[in-house]
């Protein structure tokens, strides 16, 4: 996400107890506490997974545009990769980490070192977790969903993928800007044939250039995740209804170490209930 995608060259050398605890959790979330969570094989969809928890998150370089905007969503959450290599799962729920979207490949051939990792932490913390598939201008979309389905596993309660399209102009290997036509035809591809083996829709993820660029806009149908550090996505993509807001690259999030990327969902905690069980994974 707005991050520098991975070298060619890097990526080649490239029950009791539980039981009182998960009780002793439930408690301390009902008091406002912050306890901590089941393990992935005991949450899956549930009203421990399904807990909000409010956000107790801090920003290295905050916009004053978008501060008191981000206040206004009660579900927080981050997206993550290999560079974020230190995560204390059971902290950041705790600390508001109410989902999670995981790089889990790139292009056709790379796999993020940190996926595995990442996805069992997430899960047995309860942290609502999906992955996404960081897109390579210089594949076939069509190599790079099968890439993705071999390592992303379907997973009942899992978050619908993501499909993440930018523009690259730092990639060691690929910087080609193809025409909107030929972008959408991706984006379209890539939808369906996502949709087809996850049994729900995946969301499109993009940043304010990309949008314009390529007339995003036009893919009738698509669920959008979009990037916005400088103002609410109202104002960058006037219109455009969103689902997921990036709002900054500089976040503090306990359990994290170093600066990581926070989210917002669009909508209230009944929203999020509503919208989970309607485009989890089965």
């Amino acid at each position: 996400m707005t991050h520098a995608a991975i070298p060619r060259s890097a990526a080649l050398s490239r029950t009791l107890p539980r039981a009182a605890l998960f009780g002793l959790a439930l408690l301390l979330a009902a008091c406002g506490g912050r306890g901590g969570e089941r393990h992935a094989s005991q949450t899956s969809p549930s009203a421990v997974a399904n807990h909000v928890t409010p956000a107790r998150f801090d920003d290295d370089d905050p916009h004053p545009a978008i501060t008191g905007q981000t206040r206004r969503y009660p579900v927080h959450g981050i997206d993550l990769s290999r560079f974020q290599t230190s995560v204390d799962w059971r902290e950041a729920r705790a600390g508001g980490v109410n989902f999670a979207f995981i790089k889990a490949v790139e292009g056709g051939d790379l796999l993020d070192p940190m996926f595995d990792s990442h996805w069992r932490g997430a899960g047995q913390a309860g942290v609502r977790r999906g992955a996404y598939l960081f897109y390579y201008h210089c594949r076939p979309v069509e190599e790079q969903v099968r890439w993705y389905i071999a390592h992303v596993p379907r997973s009942p309660g899992a978050l619908p993928p993501v499909l993440d399209m930018e523009w690259t102009p730092t990639s060691p290997t690929c910087r080609i800007r193809r025409s909107p036509e030929v972008i959408r035809a991706e984006a379209a591809d890539g939808i369906r044939l996502l949709t087809r083996h996850y049994g729900t829709a995946p969301i499109l993820y993009t940043t304010v250039d990309f949008f314009e660029d390529n007339a995003l806009w036009q893919l009738g149908g698509a669920e959008f995740w979009l990037r916005s550090v400088a103002a609410h996505p109202s104002d960058r993509y006037p219109g455009q209804h969103w689902r997921f807001w990036q709002y900054s690259s500089t976040g503090r999030v306990p359990g994290i170490a170093g600066q990581v990327d926070m989210n917002a969902f669009a909508g209230s905690r009944a929203d999020w209930d509503r919208w989970l069980e309607a485009r989890s994974q089965r």
